[in-house]
């Protein structure tokens, strides 16, 4: 008989212990039912039982596999957001309630949880990640049961470019067909002239074949050389040589987090003088990379694709406020620096903001009103940036290439801009 993961909280906090840890709790021991536990405006004495009757948002993210960080990330900035909201008297006089499934990678998995969630009592959206083949599996059901669907981590162009008529996605990320030319010229800038692509062969690898390639033949380019590697392949020592030997200059990387640490461990077995660079998609973040590639990582010139960095951010104050809330909310966050997987964090933490402020200006948790006031709304003042909108009936990405950055691994593991020291 098997048994579906079921985890449901009211604004839970997890402290921060080790991911394997979680991961084996996840898998082991399914919460009951009823084990919610109150938010922060519960123990600061506005208990969520004076409120109505919860009004929930689904989670469905890698929760245990190889992505399992990214999916907490994901599941810390809603948590933040949810206790902001609920301590300020939730959402239409109701709390928002926080309920989390596990689609481990797997898109069947994925679409069984988006159905599940269908069946839902006061279901008004659900906030996925960390994988694009997943979103793009999920898209059917979604549109089939009308079920908003907010993108804080999945890159894959079509996720948004559905063909669906009403679009029921709403993204706050990258978006392939503006990282593709982002990637190129961080490459042109650094002054490689000669890039390879080095591409998991799924619908988020074809995505940014595409979008990589097509920004070089604007610049009258073709890559070097394009090479495809299965998921957990063990070594990429071949496709990396064909590279080489097709003459490309620079590695761009588009891989999850375990196979993003087969790439850089197949590129440093190679002699020093033999090794190049690697320019990475960001999807190697949504793991523990830095602590799998330990011994290996300082060999190879690495850096990635982000979209915000608590080391940089564009609104000082803002970030502060988040971090201070952040690490009062989870064990083992000293600093800016204990934050894991930093942008799954900050886009869930504003499309949490987003999402109330269209159920308050349609006053329902109806989800086609909800849909609709998505594209109505003017202003948010984010933790990401200034939405000027966040979306229109046209748009439903709210980031573009402008919020895009190039970072780096620390010594100590944490995320940084390139330019920091």
């Amino acid at each position: 008989m098997s048994m579906k993961l079921r985890i449901d909280s009211v604004g839970t906090r997890i402290a921060a212990i080790p991911l394997v840890i979680i991961a084996a709790l996840l898998l082991v021991v399914p919460r009951a039912e009823g084990a919610d536990r109150t938010t922060q405006a519960a123990a600061k004495g506005t208990a969520t039982t004076d409120m109505g009757a919860p009004i929930v948002v689904g989670l469905d993210a890698d929760m245990s596999k190889g992505a399992a960080q990214g999916g907490e990330a994901i599941r810390r900035g809603i948590v933040i957001a949810i206790d902001e909201i609920n301590a300020a008297g939730g959402v239409l006089g109701r709390p928002l309630k926080l309920v989390v499934r596990d689609h481990r990678g797997n898109p069947a998995r994925g679409v069984d949880n988006i159905n599940d969630f269908a069946e839902m009592e006061d279901l008004v959206a659900v906030v996925g990640g960390v994988h694009t083949p997943v979103a793009l599996a999920e898209l059917e059901s979604l549109h089939e049961h009308e079920i908003i669907y907010l993108g804080p981590w999945a890159a894959g162009t079509p996720i948004v470019e559905n063909g669906r008529n009403p679009n029921y996605v709403f993204r706050l990320s990258v978006r392939d067909q503006y990282a593709g030319g982002f990637l190129i010229n961080a490459a042109r800038e650094r002054g490689y002239k000669r890039p390879g692509l080095l591409l998991w062969r799924t619908g988020w690898g074809r995505s940014n074949e595409k979008a990589m390639t097509d920004a070089l033949h604007q610049l009258g380019q073709e890559p070097a050389g394009v090479q495809w590697f299965n998921s957990s392949q063990k070594d990429m020592s071949q496709e990396i040589k064909a590279l080489i030997d097709a003459g490309a200059d620079v590695v761009m990387l588009v891989a999850n987090p375990v196979d993003g640490v087969m790439a850089v461990n197949s590129m440093a077995e190679l002699p020093a003088g033999e090794r190049l660079p690697i320019i990475s998609h960001w999807g190697i973040t949504g793991g523990d990379f830095h602590a799998q590639a330990a011994g290996v990582i300082e060999s190879v010139e690495l850096t990635f694709l982000q979209t915000y960095s608590f080391f940089e951010p564009p609104f000082p104050e803002r970030a502060a406020h988040f971090s201070e809330a952040y690490c009062a909310a989870f064990g083992g966050c000293r600093s800016t620096a204990d934050i894991i997987s930093p942008v799954g964090t900050a886009h869930a933490y504003d499309l949490i903001h987003l999402l109330k402020l269209a159920i308050e200006e349609v006053g329902t948790i109806d989800r086609k009103s909800v849909r609709d006031a998505l594209e109505r709304i003017e202003h948010y003042s984010g933790l990401v940036r200034d939405y000027a909108p966040p979306f229109t009936s046209t748009r439903h990405d709210a980031l573009d290439a402008s919020d895009f950055r190039l970072c780096r691994y620390d010594r100590t593991g944490a995320i940084v801009p390139v330019a920091v020291q």
